[in-house]
This record gives C-alpha cells, sequence and structure tokens, in this order.
C-alpha cells in the first residue's frame, strides 16, 4: 500500500496546530539506517481514508517522500478524543533483512459449518483478534487466515494448531499456547415444572374443559 509524505521544517504545539487548520497531519519516521527521526506531514484526507483499511495496519506501506520510496510500518496514530481528526502518526523505516514483531489480524471462517457449532448446538468465542509474529518484512502477511470447520464439543484451538505462512512464526510470550477460540455450550432453556405440564394436561385428556376461576368476592356496598 503506497502513500505520499512531505518533509516539515516546522515544528513544535503552534506550528503543529496551524499544520492541522490547513488540512495537515503531522508524523514522524524514525528507525533504519538513518540515526535522526524525519518529521513529516502527510495530507489528512488521504490518511483518514487510508488507516479505515486493515492493510495500512498490518502491512509493509511503501511511503514516497521527495521523489524516493521509503519501506516503513504504521507504528502509532494519535486521535483527537472526539473529533474525527488524527492528530499524530508514526512510522518506522524497515530493513529488509532484519525481522521484525508486527500483529497481524486473524480471519475467521468455517465456524457454521463446525461439528460444534452445527450439530452440537455450540458457538465459537473469538478469544483472539490478532496474532504477534515474527519474520522478515517480505513475509509479513495481510492476514492469517484460521479455519474453524474442524471445531468440536469440548475443544479449543489453540495458537500451536494455526497454520501460519511460511517464514512467519507466532510469538509465544512465556512459552505459553493462548487459546485462540474457545467452544462455549449454549445453556438449553429450562423446562416447565412437571407438576403443571400434568395439571394442563389433565383436562384435555378427558375431553373437558379446564376448571375456570371462582369469581371474586364483591365489596359491601358504601353505606351512604
Amino acid at each position: 500500500m503506497k502513500f505520499v509524505a512531505f518533509e516539515r521544517s516546522k515544528q513544535g504545539t503552534g506550528a503543529s496546530r496551524r499544520l492541522r487548520n490547513s488540512g495537515r497531519t503531522p508524523g514522524i519516521v524514525y528507525g533504519g539506517a538513518a540515526t535522526e527521526p524525519l518529521a513529516i506531514e502527510l495530507d489528512h484526507n488521504a490518511l483518514w481514508h487510508a488507516i479505515k483499511k486493515e492493510a495500512f495496519h498490518a502491512s509493509v506501506l511503501d511511503m514516497e517522500l521527495a521523489g524516493k520510496e521509503h519501506k516503513v510500518l504504521l507504528r502509532d496514530v494519535q486521535m483527537h478524543p472526539f473529533k474525527q481528526l488524527i492528530l499524530h502518526i508514526d512510522f518506522q523505516r524497515v530493513d529488509a533483512t532484519t525481522k521484525l514483531h508486527m500483529k497481524v489480524p486473524l480471519h475467521f471462517s468455517g465456524d457454521d459449518q463446525s461439528p460444534a457449532v452445527k450439530t452440537d448446538g455450540c458457538i465459537a468465542n473469538h478469544v483472539m483478534t490478532e496474532l504477534e509474529v515474527l519474520c522478515l518484512p517480505t513475509d509479513l502477511p495481510e492476514f492469517i487466515a484460521v479455519d474453524l470447520s474442524t471445531l468440536k464439543k469440548g475443544k479449543s484451538l489453540h495458537v500451536s494448531d494455526l497454520v501460519l505462512p511460511k517464514g512467519v512464526s507466532a510469538v509465544r510470550h512465556g512459552n505459553s499456547n493462548p487459546v485462540v477460540v474457545s467452544v462455549v455450550v449454549i445453556a438449553a432453556p429450562e423446562a416447565a415444572p412437571a407438576a403443571d405440564a400434568a395439571a394442563a394436561a389433565a383436562p384435555a385428556a378427558k375431553g373437558g374443559k379446564a376448571p375456570a376461576k371462582a369469581p371474586a368476592a364483591k365489596a359491601p356496598a358504601a353505606k351512604k
């Protein structure tokens, strides 16, 4: 995914405020071979539409700056508390030979065809929606597909069960094997008490009518 950035000469709170008022968003690019971070600015409207796309958050981006392309990753976006306004954005330069840590979204499919959901009345609870991975920039996937068609009642899907693309490994903190999807049994509605059911069925079985309720006693008339 490609976007255009421009070098930013003026910095500071006042300069950033004036930049936002003109329809631009201040940002910064750091890391890589360069020793100093570079202040940049971007068109806010174009950036606003870009951040709504999943690929902008989970893939290596092509940043055009001063006629040259740079490989970067989105690292942070600062939003206004209540306005539709991006206050600041951070990018990290990417080295093609250095592995990177990145959170990649999980795309689930097939849960409605699984034995757990289709026949056993369970639901698939998505415990995780993204996975932290380690890989080279060229191997970074936009998402990881998760097939749930084999889910069974009483079983869960763990990180070790995922099929990862070539060159991609999951980052497991503390050598753990966290749950990705758990199978939850839906509680059946409570049945009506047997005594009430039998009482309601008795008149119908004899061909009669259910006994009517006795009329409520009338209150004595008030004396004049």
